[in-house]
């Protein structure tokens, strides 16, 4: 029998905002006494009060499921006068999340373009992570479906924010997100100045025919069986719709992606320049499905920033 004295037992804890890096806590034990500060991590470079903190920007959509969103505006500190370009980022997944976390990846792409004049709405629609397994599973063997009418009926929530300039609008997604956007901009073609796909599958059947055996059970169940659904899948996938597509579009996409191999995105470029629409292509030797390497990131961020600005202006 252990007779040393009690154990005390303290937390560590890492707390973390939009605009604030991780910072780690000591919580004391039982509650009692001030919470002590143990870092004091800093952003390099950016006066204080540039990063945008974002603001809760959630709607009821088109069935009555509130969809949690987010919106980050370019802070008054920097100047800009006059409503503001809309950029809508979609995330991966579908079974990801979007928070209003400085660590995530998406979160420095998302100050760059509020550093640059951008609004970002940045919605968590039907099929993401953190609001229970019903909501996560109403995406399965529907996307492109009632997914799409989540988005739009965001984007009407942002058209009566007077903050907004919702005639200057550009969407970019990466993954499940790349798909969205693909969706977005060749089904709804007058809504977009531009459009950015990272690495997102355009053709469902084809895409889903040739991942890893491994993967198929949970292909079927979550997208649909590449066979038996193919009807679906090509009502569904962008390819179907391409044709409608006209605002300028960049497509960023890894050589070495073994879920969305980079001649998929090759022909998709090579299919829309034919048809006379302006296509960049941006591609990394060495990145996979993602881009994971600093100097890439900065390369990658900084294509999409200046890719809007050229066609929404600031």
């Amino acid at each position: 029998m252990n007779k040393g004295p009690p154990m005390t037992v303290e937390y560590v804890l890492s707390f973390t905002k939009a605009n604030m890096p991780s910072q780690l806590y000591l919580y004391p034990a039982g509650g009692k006494g001030p919470v002590t500060r143990l870092s004091d991590e800093r952003v390099l470079g950016i006066p204080s009060g540039y990063l945008s903190a974002g603001e809760d920007a959630s709607y009821t959509t088109w069935d009555g499921l509130r969809v949690s969103a987010r919106l980050y505006l370019p802070t008054p500190k920097l100047g800009y006068k006059g409503p503001r370009p809309l950029v809508e980022y979609v995330h991966g997944g579908p079974q990801g999340q979007e928070r209003p976390d400085f660590t995530w990846f998406s979160m420095p792409l998302i100050q760059y373009l509020t550093l640059n004049g951008f609004a970002v709405f940045v919605p968590n629609v039907r099929g993401s992570t953190g609001y229970g397994m019903r909501y996560m599973k109403l995406v399965d063997r529907d996307w492109g479906g009632n997914d799409v009418r989540d988005h739009l009926e965001g984007l009407k929530h942002m058209e009566k924010d007077p903050r907004i300039d919702s005639k200057r609008r550009a969407v970019v997604g990466r993954s499940y997100g790349g798909f969205m956007t693909l969706t977005l901009a060749s089904r709804f073609p007058n809504m977009w100045k531009a459009a950015v796909d990272m690495f997102g599958p355009y053709d469902l059947p084809k895409w889903a025919s040739r991942i890893p055996p491994s993967w198929m059970p949970y292909i079927r169940l979550a997208v649909g069986d590449p066979e038996k659904d193919r009807e679906m899948l090509l009502e569904h996938s962008p390819k179907t719709y391409l044709h409608n597509l006209s605002s300028p579009l960049m497509i960023i996409q890894g050589k070495n992606d073994p879920r969305v191999p980079e001649p998929e995105s090759a022909e998709v470029v090579e299919d829309l320049r034919k048809r006379g629409v302006q296509v960049d292509y941006l591609v990394f030797e060495d990145e996979g499905h993602d881009v994971l390497r600093f100097k890439n990131r900065v390369t990658c961020y900084s294509k999409i920033t200046e890719f809007f600005l050229k066609h929404l202006g600031s």
